[in-house]
């Protein structure tokens, strides 16, 4: 009966979550800060937490390639700063899942509300230039949204093959396991590098569609 309790729990954890947001929305909103402003500033959050990851992502590989060209000194110290380096990656992977997240969440706010006041105009032609508008600015979300997804979505096979090789290290910290790694190091330093491209084109959609919904009023 617990675990089934802590199951059910565990499951409404994301939608409580959500939930919040959407209240934190709404209140925001009421407020006077408006959608369209939030999701801007949410923009940049997740545009900035994808920076951050590349940079940790690539001092990650960095110290990588300095345990597996070991030369002598500390092994101990150089795995220890390998380890906390992947940590700082893991927690940089998180912050950007939880700023595409919250972009998600006021976008859906914003184009449901920006739906339903369609419904509101007397006046077919301002209804017409609302629902154009409506649509640009929709396209251009998608094109932003889809550039963070495809970029956050290359940070697990990155991590991974890092996460297995700490691992490994854990109980194997001699020089002919690493030795056995240097291959690893070229894979993976090849997948850093299409991580890095896709995170900059990302970036670059973030600062495009931040420029547009800063200049154009709704």
């Amino acid at each position: 009966m617990l675990k089934l309790t802590l199951m059910i729990l565990l499951l409404a954890i994301p939608f409580a979550f959500s939930a919040c947001d959407t209240a934190y929305i709404n209140a925001m909103d009421k407020m006077g800060y408006a959608k369209r402003d939030l999701l801007s500033s949410r923009v940049k959050s997740a545009r900035d937490a994808q920076a951050e990851a590349k940079k940790d992502i690539q001092s990650t590989l960095e110290q990588f390639g300095q345990v597996v060209a070991y030369q002598g000194g500390d092994l101990e110290a150089t795995y220890k700063k390998l380890k906390s380096e992947l940590q700082n990656s893991e927690d940089s992977a998180e912050t950007v899942r939880n700023r595409i997240d919250a972009v998600e969440n006021v976008a859906d706010s914003l184009f449901s509300e920006w739906k339903t006041e369609l419904g509101q105009y007397s006046n077919a032609n301002l209804r017409r230039k609302s629902e154009d508008k409506m649509i640009q600015t929709k396209t251009r979300y998608n094109e932003m949204l889809g550039a963070m997804k495809r970029a956050e979505q290359r940070i697990d096979p990155v991590l991974n093959p890092l996460r297995d090789q700490v691992l490994y290290l854990k109980h194997n910290l001699n020089a002919r396991a690493l030795a056995a790694m240097k291959g690893e190091l070229v894979k993976v330093d090849a997948q850093v590098d299409q991580l890095v491209r896709e995170m900059n084109r990302s970036i670059a959609e973030a600062d495009k569609f931040i420029q547009t919904m800063e200049k154009e009023p709704t």
